[in-house]
């Protein structure tokens, strides 16, 4: 399976230790990490001197939306995938919400094979939630499928779930992990009326926060973990973006032991609602960007473990469409290719360090989602990683973003670290700025039964 290598005298960043070692890759596998020597380099394999650069599990990001099939004009399986591993994203957990979106088995196993022959990441996807498909859901595998997908509120694509019942239903009966899309409908419907009423000319991109406002995200989140607690649900509350959130969650429970456990996306450590003026519908997202008071609460609160993983929420859309008035500018911004270099920068501000990043992007995802054989540089587990400059720079530009919409809310602002070399199963997948298509990713596997 692929070649095989050496990695000498590289900054291993691996459960909570940056240790200069040797790592040997064969047959896809991880098969030898030593430290406190130089070793020699074995026939037939690839030397790649790792001095000074700093090698990290490959990233795994349990939220994207890659758009197909059916939305191929904004994004692909193909163009997304690529995009992720030039950014150190070995391993992707993708949504339902395509067209047609991922509701029966059939769908669910019509995606997996297309991954099967375009990805060069990783890949799980997400059974969608319905009013109605209650017993499709319920067939979905424990051992090969990431988890189920409620959107509580609705957002790009018509996957909204508002039928109490039917959520209860799921909630009671499912053995699944149960992703959640959390805000209150009818208080964004409300607040939505409200801004109607105003002339359309005096609404821009500023408007979104009060909209879709701290209080929908926390009376949605509320709800859903309440429901969590009542049936004893296993519950992952995606993109929080509040401080008032985070009195729902726990830090005192380890990470295997969680039932409710929570994300925050990029997005919402990085960018606070001064930056619409600037950045406008490019980063109007759902949940909405709120004040600089919520984007600290969230940085520390995931520094302190109330929240457990870092995510993207990749969601790409055409340029001209997010140019459109406000209310005609669909949500969700492209981040999966920064995602990595993003935190690296934020640690250089001293809000967390190396091996944090790797616990919140790597280690901390393969745990929660119980992910066979990935998310740690240890030995017979998959050679996913990413080598990374941490002293080189990397201005987003236009030219130099990989997505199929050929824009990012990052644009313009110079990172200073740079991808170089990335690995998935064992097969380098992206080599400063090449990519190699001979070997796609796999189907990840769940420790479940």
């Amino acid at each position: 399976m692929g070649q095989s290598y050496h990695i000498s005298q590289v900054n291993v960043v691996n459960e909570g230790h940056i240790k200069v070692g040797d790592l040997f890759i064969e047959n896809g596998i991880i098969s030898k990490v030593e430290f406190g020597k130089k070793l020699k380099t074995p026939a037939a394999t690839t030397f790649i001197n790792g001095k000074g650069l700093y090698l990290f599990p490959g990233v795994i990001d349990d939220h994207v939306h890659f758009r197909e099939p059916g939305l191929e004009d904004l994004a692909d399986l193909n163009s997304e995938s690529k995009a992720a591993v030039a950014g150190g994203v070995t391993s992707f957990m993708d949504m339902p919400n395509t067209k047609p979106p991922v509701i029966t088995q059939k769908s669910l196993e019509e995606k997996y094979a297309l991954a099967s022959k375009k990805s060069l990441a990783n890949y799980s996807f997400y059974m969608g939630v319905n009013n109605t498909n209650y017993d499709e859901v319920m067939r979905t595998p424990l051992n090969t499928v990431c988890g189920i997908k409620m959107f509580l509120a609705s957002s790009t694509g018509k996957l909204l779930i508002d039928d109490e019942k039917a959520i209860a239903k799921v909630f009671r009966n499912t053995g699944h992990l149960i992703a959640a899309h959390c805000e209150d409908e009818q208080c964004i419907s409300n607040n939505m009326t409200y801004y109607k009423s105003f002339k359309k000319e005096d609404i821009d991109a500023s408007t979104h926060h009060l909209i879709r406002t701290s209080d929908a995200a926390y009376m949605g989140a509320l709800h859903a973990v309440n429901l969590a607690k009542k049936h004893n649900a296993r519950l992952h509350v995606l993109h929080v973006s509040t401080e008032k959130e985070l009195a729902l969650f726990k830090n005192n429970i380890p990470l295997q032991k969680k039932k409710i456990t929570a994300e925050v996306c990029i997005h919402h450590l990085w960018f606070t609602s001064d930056f619409y003026a600037n950045k406008e519908n490019f980063i109007k997202v759902n949940p909405s960007i709120k004040s600089a008071e919520n984007r600290f609460a969230l940085r520390k609160g995931l520094k302190n473990g109330l929240i457990d993983v870092v995510a993207t929420d990749h969601a790409p859309h055409l340029i001209h469409d997010k140019m459109k008035h406000y209310f005609d500018a669909p949500s969700g911004a492209p981040m999966v290719q920064h995602s990595l270099q993003a935190m690296i920068a934020l640690s250089k501000n001293g809000l967390w360090d190396l091996t944090d990043i790797a616990q919140y992007m790597s280690h901390n995802p393969a745990t929660l989602f119980r992910i066979k054989n990935r998310g740690f540089i240890r030995e017979g587990y998959y050679a996913d990683l990413t080598l990374v400059n941490i002293n080189a720079e990397e201005k987003v530009t236009f030219d130099n973003t990989l997505y199929k919409c050929h824009w990012s809310p990052l644009e313009g602002i110079t990172l200073d670290s740079k991808i170089e070399k990335t690995f998935v199963n064992g097969n380098l997948a992206y080599d400063r700025g090449r990519f190699f298509n001979d070997n796609m990713g796999m189907r990840m596997e769940f420790d479940r039964e």
